[in-house]
């Protein structure tokens, strides 16, 4: 089938490589960082010494159909840049003098292998705890290394407070249908939009929490919204500010950061009190639509305006819009996430797309796993625990979402308290004394209350980072500094829903390796017993687990049968033919075989097992004398193309070229309170800690609200302390708490604080008053 016609398909042909002039095209996929989570099919093209030099989308991809967006194109920039780590390095100063000493890899696992065999005999395996970046492709390594070669059982999202990244959203989802759901946009068979006769393009699609053209989220690329416009799809964007495809929507709605269950609670209530609801799926599929009917009469749309700072006559008509189209999807993000009742959240969002039933339907809002049903994610290698070691994840006997396995990771903040303390949640010893970080820059990004975070780690005997390049992170708190490889020098699949996908190697950098033949061999040296003999590189390893997966096909299969591309067998309404259940039977995989708007789990927890609202934990309405004093709103993690996350702040980059500092949008009138002029520094402060980033004026946004940019650090500073690449000085982190979390331990306050600003002065901002400063010297930290 061809796509796009704009292509000269005969160009590209449909193998795995092939030659342009001097030049070796090689089809694969993007699914390491620096990248997105999304995984285009690319093609890399080397030149005669295996250098990445051109990269092209694929034009003959069902899936992404030749377009990448930028941090694709400009890839060979980071590849080849002369700041990458090439070789293994340990520590040979302090932490945070940034001397280093060359090694080999047989060293590095040598002082791995020492350290993990005393920690294991002297505080046991659990002593050593695993964490991981934004997921991509070291997602299966990181749990499969933990639990088979080290034997702990912690993995974790490094320091994100609340796990507050699609794991709020995927354990509400299992709770409530047994399965995860995405908005479906004819993406899971190769048969796309019109060729595929079973698909309908949705009326309408709900973008709530995210810019989806410029993230790509939660493997989604945000184009597909926009082929979907194209065939007739009209929109209802959430969010505080008016981004490109907001501007494009029916119904924008601006509600105040934190709000959302409100606002979905008073949509409910429209549709419910309205009778705009599919009585059929109610009445045969679901369970407690009484109990939920009775909980949305306490949101009326007139309260609800209140509180979220929409237009009642707003929520009104989109909610009425949403249900009478048909079909009609929601595409979610981590907006939903990130409040501190971000699963409620969820529920709320997942009750609306119930009560319409727009559920596992062509167009709506379809159930999906991973492809081939392959476990590559954090429950890979699970099986090699000793008994009894799951129990004593952290966080378990704290949180039941954990304890009974609602996404396989450990708590976060608690394990922050337990580094902090040296006792687990129930005042038992539990030291830590090993951290395993894999592709993640907790200080400059994911860890919140980023300078508690970085006084943590003197409390942590050993540890090892893997990463592209030197981070704050590394400088500030690594012991051993491993370089990995990026996607054009990886052997691996992506099994993160169909279709499932190859990336295969087609050059090297220097001593970079990949993180699964990290993996391999430390598993070689500290758990033989797991490890077959033949599993040697990481090809082997991807058709050894396809193989215990029972896939029905290898690597080698992957990529010269199909393409570098399998789609699996799907179906919609497959809750009606017995697809969800283990016993067959029709219905979904929950407690009742029910979609539950009430949640029968919650309820024998002693949890509210229906959705409802809560003020985030400083705000306007929850403390008023402190918003006196931090008179605005604080939404942070504003997205812009050229970056994903702390990735791509390399100078000379085209992405530094396009965007050299971080922005901070606020409203005109809004500044001009305050004093600040446009394209000038301003300090952002709160009871927590301040940062500065430069003031670009956002008439879409309410004057109430300011929002700021994060993943901010400065490569081409000075590495050592106390500059450490000015990590904490634009770093909204810095006012944002660790450990403010709900019931269920998922979600956290990190788009909706409070704050005030105030022009950077001469008199204010001296070198001894930068926040990196501050934090780096003896662990300090004054405001200005």
């Amino acid at each position: 089938m061809e796509y796009n016609n704009e292509y000269n398909l005969e160009l590209y042909p449909k193998k795995l490589h092939w030659q342009e002039g001097e030049l070796t095209a090689t089809r694969t996929t993007m699914w390491s960082g620096p990248g997105c989570h999304e995984g285009c099919q690319i093609i890399f093209y080397t030149d005669r010494d295996d250098k990445l030099v051109k990269i092209e989308g694929d034009p003959n991809s069902p899936f992404t159909q030749g377009r990448l967006c930028m941090r694709c194109l400009e890839l060979t920039e980071l590849v080849n840049h002369p700041d990458r780590l090439r070789y293994p390095l340990k520590r040979v100063g302090k932490r945070g003098e940034d001397k280093w000493e060359r090694i080999t890899w047989d060293e590095a696992y040598d002082i791995i292998e020492k350290n993990v065999r005393t920690f294991q005999q002297e505080s046991g395996p659990e002593s050593i705890i695993s964490m991981i970046g934004t997921g991509r492709n070291v997602s299966q390594v990181i749990a499969h290394n933990q639990y088979a070669n080290f034997g702990g059982p912690d993995l974790t999202l490094c320091f994100l407070s609340g796990d507050s990244c699609m794991l709020p959203r995927t354990a509400l989802c299992f709770v409530v249908m047994g399965n995860q759901w995405v908005a479906d946009m004819s993406q899971f068979r190769s048969t796309r939009y019109e060729e595929d006769p079973d698909w309908r393009p949705p009326e309408c699609i709900v973008i709530w929490g995210t810019n989806p053209v410029i993230n790509n989220a939660d493997a989604f690329l945000g184009h597909w919204i926009v082929e979907c416009m194209k065939r007739g799809s009209e929109l209802i964007t959430i969010d505080p500010m008016l981004t490109w495809i907001g501007a494009k929507s029916k119904y924008w709605l601006r509600l105040r950061p934190g709000t959302d269950a409100a606002l979905a609670l008073g949509m409910l209530n429209v549709l419910i009190n309205e009778d705009l609801v599919d009585h059929t799926f109610i009445d045969e599929w679901t369970w407690g639509y009484d109990e939920l009917k009775e909980r949305v009469q306490e949101y009326p749309p007139e309260k609800v305006a209140e509180i979220t700072w929409v237009d009642k006559d707003l929520i009104i008509e989109a909610a009425r819009f949403y249900a009478k189209a048909h079909p009609s999807t929601i595409q979610w993000g981590l907006a939903v996430d990130m409040s501190k009742i971000g699963t409620v959240t969820a529920h709320a969002i997942a009750c609306l797309a119930g009560v319409t039933g727009n559920i596992d339907n062509p167009g709506g809002n379809v159930l999906i796993d991973q492809a081939s049903g392959l476990e590559f994610g954090y429950n890979s290698g699970i099986e090699y625990l000793a008994p009894g070691m799951v129990e004593k994840r952290l966080g378990n006997s704290k949180y039941p979402l954990k304890k009974y396995g609602f996404t396989a990771s450990s708590q976060s903040d608690t394990i922050l308290e337990a580094i902090e303390t040296g006792v687990d949640e129930n005042g038992r010893p539990r030291p830590v004394r090993m951290l395993w970080i894999q592709s993640s820059n907790p200080i400059t990004n994911m860890g919140q209350d980023a300078p508690r975070i970085y006084r943590a780690m003197d409390n942590v005997d050993f540890i090892v980072d893997i990463d592209l390049f030197k981070t704050p992170f590394a400088v500030a708190c690594s012991d051993l500094l491993l370089p990995c490889a990026m996607s054009n020098e990886r052997d691996c699949i992506r099994v993160w829903f169909d279709p499932m996908r190859s990336l295969t190697k087609c050059s090297s950098y220097y001593e970079a390796k990949e993180d699964e033949q990290i993996m391999i061999d430390l598993g070689h040296r500290l758990s033989p017993q797991f490890w077959p003999e033949w599993v040697q590189t990481p090809r082997d390893y991807m058709n050894w687990r396809m193989e215990v997966g029972k896939v029905g096909f290898t690597m080698e299969d992957l990529e010269q049968k199909y393409a570098g591309m399998h789609y699996g067998d799907f179906r919609y309404f497959k809750y009606e033919k017995g697809l969800l259940r283990p016993d067959g039977e029709p219905g979904f995989f929950t407690p009742t075989g029910k979609y539950e708007f009430f949640i029968t789990l919650y309820d024998s927890w002693g949890d509210d097992p229906l959705p409802f609202y809560e003020e985030p934990p400083t705000s306007p309405y929850s403390t008023p004398e402190m918003f006196k004093k931090y008179p605005l709103v604080l939404t942070t993690g504003k997205r812009s193309f050229e970056f994903f996350h702390s990735e791509w702040r390399q100078a000379e980059t085209t992405s530094r070229e396009l965007h050299p500092f971080p922005r901070f949008e606020i409203h005109p009138e809004t500044a001009r309170t305050y004093g600040v002029a446009e394209g000038e520094w301003a300090w952002i402060e709160n009871h927590l800690g301040r940062f500065r980033q430069i003031a670009h004026f956002n008439e879409t946004l309410d004057p109430r609200v300011i929002s700021t940019e994060h993943g901010w650090w400065f490569p081409e500073k000075e590495a050592a302390e106390p500059s450490l690449f000015g990590v904490f000085d634009c770093n909204p982190n810095n006012a944002i708490p660790m450990n403010e979390n709900g019931a269920s331990g998922y979600g956290a306050p990190i788009k909706c604080g409070i704050a005030k600003v105030y022009p950077v002065t001469p008199e204010n901002s001296t070198a001894e008053m930068q926040p990196t400063y501050q934090v780096t010297r003896e662990g300090g930290y004054t405001h200005g």
